[in-house]
């Protein structure tokens, strides 16, 4: 059995997203993406209209937000 790279993992990946946002565009669903950039996550229609669903609460690593708890 072959080892993938995580070069390999990521490609598949990617790809795997690819084809799953195509194929809820195809079937008329709304599909959640996070635009990186401005922070917010937006349901995506059909038609390429975004309507805002949230926005990211944390910013940063987990272990980070417990340190500045503590």
């Amino acid at each position: 059995m072959r080892h993938l790279s995580d070069e390999e993992i990521i490609q598949r990946a990617r790809a795997a997203v690819k084809i799953e946002l195509e194929k809820k565009k195809i079937l008329g669903i709304p599909a959640v993406v996070f635009d990186r950039k401005t922070q917010l996550i937006y349901y995506e229609n059909q038609d390429g209209t975004r309507i805002t669903a949230g926005q990211r609460l944390w910013k940063g690593q987990y272990s980070e937000r417990i340190k500045e708890k503590t």
